[in-house]
């Protein structure tokens, strides 16, 4: 296993957008372990210190074409074996902010309340890194709980260049506030080599993302990323350390719920050998549906299963081990 790092700068981004036609940045073998520095902020949304700023993220915002969406994407990183049909495995090993300051930006016509507000209000959030918090507001202050909002393969080919914003069948702008340090996340590949991209870091955020963003900030994370040929996705998953979760996107947050509960179902029956009828039993009886977020025009739902309620490893079915490098 080697380690390998890279810093987000303008010749290995890309800005609002996701591609299959993207050439990849960098490429590690199955099992490696990745070293991501990301950058987030807007042009118009920075401390009024330059000294606080990066200045690689003045060189982006200086030089990158911005597509249709909001984030400054690090990557795509290939792994090598990864063929469509596969599965990316992310273990996220650590997660902390490299700046001290973070934003959020609240828009009219967006967010949950898109009628409700007729001005826009942004902030600049200073991040204490020492206590761990943020103040968003004055003398209100949130504990840090860092995450990628943004975890996303290569789209695949038929779509074309997406913007950031929605989630899909690539993962991309999940905003999924358990995916913390401890977690892993699995993601169907679509095209040969995977072609990771990184963005959008939070560094804390309630289920929903109501008013759009989040406690938004640049982050440094290690992951081990790992191709999975004994698994075979159609939508992203994840697991945390007390957790298995599924998740489900879509414009209308109803179907969104139905999606990550078939995948739950599915989830069971493939893992565990539960039928269907008594796996939809089990999850009107142990899974949590939570609304991850409410903002990026497809809404998303995660299913939340308790490890504590599963069979022991003994008593489930067998499943193949990762494939060898």
């Amino acid at each position: 296993m080697k380690t390998h790092e890279i810093t987000a700068n303008p010749d290995n981004v890309h800005w609002g957008f996701f591609d299959y036609r993207l050439k990849p940045v960098l490429t590690l073998r199955s099992g490696d372990r990745l070293i991501a520095n990301t950058l987030s902020g807007h042009p118009d949304l920075l401390p009024k210190d330059e000294r606080r700023i990066p200045p690689e993220l003045t060189a982006i915002h200086a030089t990158v074409p911005k597509g249709a969406g909001p984030h400054i994407l690090l990557g795509p990183i290939n792994v090598e074996g990864a063929k469509p049909g596969n599965v990316l495995e992310i273990r996220i090993e650590d997660i902390k902010p490299r700046v001290d300051w973070a934003y959020n930006r609240l828009m009219p016509m967006a967010g949950a309340l898109p009628d409700d507000f007729s001005r826009h209000n942004s902030r600049i959030m200073n991040l204490d890194l020492k206590k761990n918090t943020a103040e968003v507001a004055p003398g209100w202050k949130v504990p840090l709980r860092p995450f990628f909002g943004i975890l996303g393969v290569c789209p695949p080919k038929g779509i074309g260049r997406i913007p950031s914003n929605p989630p899909y069948v690539h993962g991309g702008n999940m905003d999924n506030k358990d995916l913390v340090a401890g977690s892993t996340v699995y993601l169907p590949i679509w095209k040969a080599g995977a072609g990771l991209s990184i963005g959008d870091g939070h560094a804390a955020q309630g289920d929903g993302e109501v008013n759009q963003t989040a406690v938004e900030t640049s982050m440094r994370a290690v992951f081990r990323l790992t191709v999975r040929q004994d698994m075979k996705l159609k939508w992203p998953r994840a697991e945390t350390p007390t957790h298995h979760v599924t998740m489900g996107f879509h414009q209308d947050l109803a179907e969104a719920a139905r999606m990550a509960l078939r995948e739950m179902i599915d989830f069971l029956g493939t893992r565990y050998g539960l039928g269907r009828e008594d796996a939809y039993a089990f999850c009107s009886a142990a899974v949590d549906l939570r609304i991850t977020q409410l903002v990026n025009g497809y809404k998303g739902v995660h299913g939340m299963l308790s490890k504590s309620l599963t069979p022991s490893e003994k008593q489930r079915r067998p499943v193949a081990r990762a494939a060898k490098r």
